[in-house]
């Protein structure tokens, strides 16, 4: 996965019409997610769409514990919105996670201006549930 810097950088020389491509193409990107994980625990809530997420751990053991997601959604949008998310965390140790402001991570992209709120609602939730995984981990 591309980091969230570069993705930045292409996203602000584009209009309107192709972010809507790049998200969609950040998407297509998201490594994988097996059907088995994607279950109650797993799924984001208060999203228009079905959103799941799941940390993969290595490096085990508390602070040192990195953490690589693993995403989908049904819908090639809030896909790419989650793939972003993901960016901004991907591969990082799980205490960085747990406290890091992803919200302000995505603030260059202006997703509540760029996409309909339809397809924003569920993005805090979508954070929340990325930094409950880290905070769970690293307290491990």
């Amino acid at each position: 996965m591309r980091p969230l810097s570069d993705i930045a950088e292409e996203y602000e020389l584009l209009d309107a019409d192709d972010r809507y491509r790049l998200l969609i193409e950040l998407g297509r990107e998201l490594d994988p997610m097996p059907a088995a994980l994607k279950t109650e625990a797993t799924l984001v809530r208060g999203c228009s769409a079905q959103v799941w997420v799941y940390p993969v751990v290595s490096d085990e053991g508390g602070d040192a514990a990195r953490l690589h997601f693993l995403a989908d959604s049904n819908a090639a949008i809030t896909k790419g919105i989650v793939a972003l998310i993901i960016a901004a965390v991907q591969d990082k140790p799980a205490a960085e996670v747990a406290s890091l402001d992803i919200a302000a991570a995505l603030a260059p992209f202006d997703l509540a201006n760029q996409l309909s709120s339809n397809r924003t609602q569920g993005v805090p939730n979508m954070i929340a549930l990325v930094r409950d995984h880290a905070a769970r981990i690293a307290a491990a």
